[in-house]
């Protein structure tokens, strides 16, 4: 919390200085009331003295008065410093999750982070709220009403010197036992967050397979015990005012008991006797609240703690000191020149220390205009291997270039314009299709809008809308087809002429003729770049369709995050085994038998294709 405080409270400390300074003037004016009210008891009723009476209670009003116009004073100072300091946490936190690499993003998770901005952030600014506002009062009230009353009668503040002890051992039992709680609340608020949004989110999936009664069972699970946390500690804190309170009538009670002893016996006065009733009531009521302030306090330490340590986590992917790279210039008359777009020189990749490879030892080059093929089984590793190449998970073993220099000394902003990903699932956002192809240039004209349109295949169904580039997106597009939200997010990538382009199976929902006329489009715009003297588009293709990659100048087979073979379909046709059983799935036979240097006829008819999804490496 302290180094919340530090960090975000600078700009709002003269707010956490005025309101503490308003709040201790009402205090004074608390402590002072009780003194009034038994000058009134003696000199007033005590005296049959009306005047006394209606002047001291003058005093008492014009005393509340200015007590509530510096209350309200401090409630505004505090929820300047505690909605300002919110919202900036807030701000700080988005800003820096945006910073973050894939990997920090995979540990933390998602339900977690929105869990650590929204709950979390909600703990911290009442716990400032009431910093500002309380953390003055009570801890002053109760030592200046304890202070008050031994000036009063050192005999009845030994009642204090008893009470307080004893108080202050009930607070600390159950405090000691209820820390450990709010932090395991704060964890199993993310478990439901988790839970709802997975069940939000994949609403349809749940529905088209009936499972809704299982995932109320497990959101009532979450919640549950979520709730059984909740009311553990709550019967904990529960026990905190029935103590106090009765030890503080216990002591009101020896206080008017002895106190009345020494009225009859004319050592203090009726009005003194009521002074030390308030003081003793200010005392313990004070310490009520600091418990109740050491609560909320706890709680938010626990929330302040999941903030620092996402606000702690240095970015394990950095360009700092990076200067913007040149980019190499094909000659318009030869685009087969002998510049290498991507490189990978013997990476390799695994999520988290100790954990097998995700991609192991790659090595491949490819040069300016040509287009690469990724190929192989689920979970082979394709879509962590072309994450390599924008820098979203940086390589453990190895190197990755882009244009001949590293990606490690890329300016993120600049290796991330030349290179367009369009990820495997389509993501749009509320908006307009105008705002969302506008991502990577916010000055894209509509021109330069509907060309990328046209060759991501989407124009005609934009067209057919009533308002074209400005009709509505929906949250997560939902209000399109899984094509149409494909065909969208290519187009986004290809607005502002990337050099090179990264598919990520985000043509699997397209049909064959629309991905053939997809690939063939992307195909001219490289050439005509390239014969116009600027930088053709180098494409890197994933798939798990043969007729998708079959066309590329280069084809990689995975297996298990290793390359099972490199080179064109058909040397990989005769000369890779796993490449082979794939096409043999997937092909039809008058395509097979086309296969020129085939080492292996197509298979007999009726006889059942080898899964894609084991390979023979020795035949690689």
């Amino acid at each position: 919390m302290i180094e919340l405080l530090r960090r975000f409270g600078g700009k709002f400390r003269r707010y956490m200085v005025i309101g503490p300074a308003c709040k201790l003037i009402e205090v004074i004016f608390d402590l002072l009331t009780p003194l009034v009210i038994a000058q009134m008891i003696d000199k007033g009723i005590g005296a049959h003295d009306v005047n006394a009476v209606i002047h001291y209670g003058m005093v008492l009003g014009a005393m509340a008065v200015i007590g509530i116009s510096f209350t309200l004073v401090c409630q505004k100072m505090a929820a300047l410093t505690s909605q300002g300091m919110g919202t900036d946490i807030r701000g700080a936190l988005y800003q820096h999750i945006n910073k973050l690499s894939y990997a920090e993003l995979d540990r933390f998770g998602t339900p977690s982070l929105i869990t650590r901005i929204t709950n979390d952030v909600n703990q911290v600014q009442l716990a400032v709220a009431l910093g500002v506002r309380m953390l003055i009062r009570w801890p002053f009230l109760a030592v200046g009403s304890m202070c008050a009353a031994l000036a009063i009668d050192l005999k009845l503040g030994m009642i204090f010197l008893i009470c307080t002890p004893a108080i202050g051992l009930v607070f600390w039992f159950v405090m000691a036992r209820c820390i450990p709680y709010y932090k395991q609340l704060q964890a199993k608020l993310d478990r439901i967050a988790l839970i709802c949004r997975e069940g939000l989110s994949g609403a349809r999936v749940v529905r088209a397979f009936v499972r809704e009664g299982h995932e109320r069972e497990r959101f009532a699970q979450a919640a549950d015990d979520q709730a059984n946390t909740a009311i553990a500690v709550g019967k904990l804190s529960s026990v905190l005012n029935p103590v106090t309170f009765l030890v503080m009538n216990l002591g009101v009670c020896a206080i008017l008991w002895v106190g009345g002893i020494q009225v009859n016996a004319g050592e203090l006065t009726q009005g003194q006797v009521m002074a030390f009733v308030n003081y003793m009531t200010q005392t313990l009521t004070s310490i009520v609240y600091v418990a109740n302030l050491v609560v909320v306090f706890t709680k938010a330490s626990a929330s302040a703690s999941r903030i620092n340590e996402v606000l702690n986590c240095v970015p394990s992917i950095t360009d700092e000191d990076n200067e913007p790279v040149a980019l190499p210039q094909a000659p318009a008359t030869d685009i087969d020149a002998p510049v290498s777009a991507l490189s990978f020189d013997h990476a390799s990749f695994s999520f988290g220390v100790g954990a097998a490879n995700a991609v192991s030892d790659v090595t491949l080059e490819l040069p300016l205009c040509k287009t690469l093929g990724i190929i192989g089984g689920t979970g082979s590793g394709k879509s962590t291997l072309v994450s390599l190449i924008p820098r979203l998970y940086d390589a453990g073993t190895g190197s990755v270039s882009v244009m001949g220099s590293d990606v490690r000394a890329w300016p993120l902003e600049q290796l991330r314009r030349v290179v367009a990903t369009v990820p495997q699932r389509a993501s749009l956002v509320s908006g307009t299709i105008r705002s969302n192809l506008t991502w990577r240039d916010e000055s894209a004209t509509d021109e330069e809008l509907w060309t990328a349109l046209d060759m991501a295949q989407a124009s005609e169904f934009v067209h057919n809308k009533p308002q074209g580039l400005d009709a509505p997106v929906e949250a997560g597009g939902k209000n399109f087809s899984g094509g149409q939200r494909q065909r969208l997010t290519i187009a986004r990538a290809l607005v502002g002429t990337p050099q090179v382009l990264i598919m990520d199976d985000s043509a699997s929902a397209l049909d064959f003729k629309t991905d053939a006329a997809l690939r063939h489009a992307i195909r001219e715009r490289s050439v005509r770049g390239a014969a116009e003297g600027g930088l053709p588009l180098t494409t890197v293709i994933v798939s798990q369709r043969v007729s998708t990659v079959r066309d590329a100048d280069m084809i990689c087979v995975l297996d298990h995050g290793s390359v099972a073979g490199l080179g064109t379909h058909d040397e990989l046709y005769t000369t890779c085994q796993l490449y082979r059983e794939i096409c043999q799935s997937q092909l039809r036979r008058e395509e097979l038998e086309g296969q020129q240097g085939s080492a292996m006829p197509a298979p007999a008819p009726g006889a059942p294709a080898a899964p894609a999804s084991t390979c023979a490496k020795e035949g690689c």
